[in-house]
């Protein structure tokens, strides 16, 4: 019987993340492991993270310098306390990571975590972080730290960063367990190359899971309970795993499968695209599969022609003009979310206000950030807009945000909303989910009712949230 143990997983960046570091939770579980959310009683802590925005590098040093301290007070009592650091920041950084911290036993690769059991035993046998005698002196109460052996070579971290030649997929089991709205990765890496980008960096190529293969996880994460899976991808839209009969599937013909295979499963939805990708056959799908919620994130970055060239996007902003008109018609109530880019290198105030119009005619809800250098990508060596030209770009362009947001809310008071209940709310007796359009509600009701869709009155439409009435039936 393998001793208990405990590990602390946190989680940095998007939901490919969070399904990410739930599959390294069922991988470890076989290996005695239950999770806590304290790293302060762990034996393995996880730092998944994320190299998307600036000083990601920084921040993690940062917090490994924090867990240090929490190893040293674990190990004083002869416990186990290993560190493991993944993801893309682990990818970029590689032995650079334990160079700065060689408390560090582990860093692997985004498409690697598959082999974690495997790296955590590679270290537990080749190191020495304790002898036998001063095991047997804990046992015996001495509070005194062991000394490692002489005979034993010392090795305290393993580093993998390679991107392999099988699936990671093939290898990770299936979760035990899931909440109402679940993860289902389909595709991972990009072949876009945009100029600001890492994703094709520290997530490599694209590859698509076979159709088979997503279809039986969806059926196992719809058997423990979701009635909401959100199929993920860096490059969602372009998914093309194989069918059946061996040929490229597209998003849509999946999106198709997974409603005609689960009809059961209540909501479906699908991120990140790009608007290369967008064919009318996905666009038709939002009209004709009830499934599909009335939601659509699709990331345009700037509403210039002169920056989305310079990006690399190699999208026109007529083409985004004529997405947005086809999506519309296909679903009329359709919420659309984009990312923006303030500031990026070459960037003048007519682009900026370019940008301000494309928000104002097509975006509901919108993401922004300004420009930040990641090294290694061709923007990184271009002139930088200065931080005091761009900031209040960015102020003005989330002030429009904020607005659009908020009139997309105050559309919905009046109406009845199917909402999935997701949590407990703050306050007493109240209730938190979500409606079709991804938007949060909150209201008064029974816990019972987490994981349930119900309707929902609203009443009222606040910047972030939508306040309403449960209606009993």
């Amino acid at each position: 019987m393998t001793s208990p143990k405990k590990v602390c997983i946190k989680t940095y960046g998007c939901q490919m993340q969070v399904y990410d570091s739930d599959r390294m939770l069922s991988l470890l579980k076989p290996f005695g492991y239950t999770q806590t959310e304290d790293p302060t009683e762990a034996n393995l802590i996880i730092l998944n993270t994320c190299n998307i925005r600036e000083k990601a590098e920084q921040k993690i040093f940062s917090e490994l310098g924090r867990i240090r301290e929490y190893k040293k007070a674990q190990e004083a009592q002869g416990q186990e306390y290993l560190i493991a650091v993944g993801g893309c920041v682990a990818q970029a950084q590689g032995d650079e990571i334990v160079r700065q911290a060689p408390y560090v036993s582990v860093v692997f690769g985004p498409q690697n975590y598959h082999r974690l059991p495997e790296y955590l035993t590679k270290v537990r046998r080749e190191s020495s972080w304790r002898s036998p005698e001063g095991v047997a002196a804990i046992q015996n109460g001495s509070p005194h730290r062991c000394a490692p052996r002489d005979d034993v070579p010392v090795r305290k971290h393993h580093v993998d960063v390679e991107f392999p030649v099988e699936s990671k997929f093939d290898y990770i089991p299936a979760v035990s367990e899931t909440k109402a709205s679940a993860f289902l990765t389909i595709q991972e890496g990009c072949n876009k190359f945009c100029h600001f980008c890492v994703v094709p960096y520290t997530r490599g190529a694209e590859y698509s899971r076979p159709v088979k293969a997503i279809i039986e996880e969806a059926k196992h994460l719809v058997g423990l309970g979701a009635k909401e899976i959100t199929l993920l991808g860096q490059n969602v839209s372009d998914y093309h795993g194989d069918d059946e009969k061996g040929n490229p599937a597209s998003l849509a013909v999946l999106l198709e499968t997974v409603a005609k295979e689960l009809p059961e499963l209540k909501r479906l939805r699908y991120t990140t695209s790009h608007p290369r990708d967008i064919t009318d056959h996905l666009i038709e799908c939002h009209g004709s599969l009830p499934q599909l919620m009335p939601y659509l994130h699709l990331p345009v970055q700037t509403g210039s022609d002169k920056m989305l060239k310079a990006m690399n996007r190699k999208h026109t902003i007529d083409l985004y003009y004529g997405l947005m008109e086809k999506f519309r018609k296909a679903r009329p109530d359709i919420m659309v979310s984009s990312d923006f880019i303030v500031g990026y290198p070459g960037e003048t105030q007519e682009d900026h206000k370019q940008t301000l119009q494309l928000v104002q005619d097509c975006i509901d809800v919108g993401y922004s950030f300004n420009y930040s250098v990641r090294p290694g990508t061709p923007a990184s060596v271009l002139d930088q807009v200065p931080e005091d030209v761009k900031t209040p770009r960015l102020y003005e362009l989330q002030d429009l945000l904020r607005m659009k947001q908020l009139l997309a809310h105050q559309k919905q008071v009046g109406l009845v909303n199917e909402v999935l209940v997701e949590k407990k709310g703050k306050e007493p007796g109240q209730l938190i989910g979500k409606n079709p359009h991804l938007q949060s509600v909150y209201f008064d009701g029974d816990e019972s009712l987490i994981g349930e869709i119900v309707p929902v009155k609203i009443l009222a439409a606040y910047q972030n949230s939508l306040h309403g009435e449960l209606i009993e039936a």
